[in-house]
């Protein structure tokens, strides 16, 4: 089992990197996961062809579980990760990876972003997004409970899907 974390905001080490960090270590505890802070690239995102760009498509494309997560800048998720997610073949690009769509925000008016808008794009490029998107509170969620309340109901069906995932790769 790959598991990978994939961050686009622009800040790097983010509160983003530590709560996309410890959803994926929830769902999956006995995978170490691959981190892919998408703010080092760069200028890379913006051509087609970088080489470190390129291998991170690859990583992301063969993981069993991915976890995108983004801040929620302007109603929706980063630029930074559009580009990215841009660098995927449509329907084809993320097939057998189980996508989980998470975004932060400073308060619950876009609770269901991750949903609504990222989940619609992760599925598009052919994850299967089977989990709900999950919203936290960017000061909260450390202490909150919801990464673990979340990774405690959806840690079986993670798992299932990720088998199934595997069976065909």
């Amino acid at each position: 089992m790959t598991v990978t974390v994939v961050v686009g905001n622009p800040k790097p080490a983010s509160r983003t990197l530590t709560a996309a960090t410890l959803v994926a270590k929830g769902l999956r505890s006995d995978v170490a996961p691959e981190v892919i802070d998408l703010v080092s690239f760069g200028a890379g995102l913006l051509s087609w062809g970088d080489p470190d760009v390129a291998a991170a498509v690859r990583t992301v494309a063969g993981s069993q579980l991915v976890v995108f997560a983004s801040p929620t800048f302007k109603a929706t998720y980063t630029g930074l990760l559009k580009l990215f997610l841009e660098q995927f073949d449509g329907g084809t690009g993320l097939a057998d990876v189980v996508a989980v769509p998470l975004m932060l925000g400073a308060g619950p008016t876009h609770a269901l972003a991750p949903d609504l808008l990222l989940k619609p794009v992760l599925v598009e490029l052919g994850a299967t997004a089977a989990l709900p998107g999950l919203y936290l509170s960017d000061r909260t969620f450390p202490e909150d409970g919801a990464i673990e309340r979340y990774t405690t109901r959806w840690r079986p069906v993670a798992a299932a899907l990720g088998s199934k995932a595997a069976d065909h790769v």
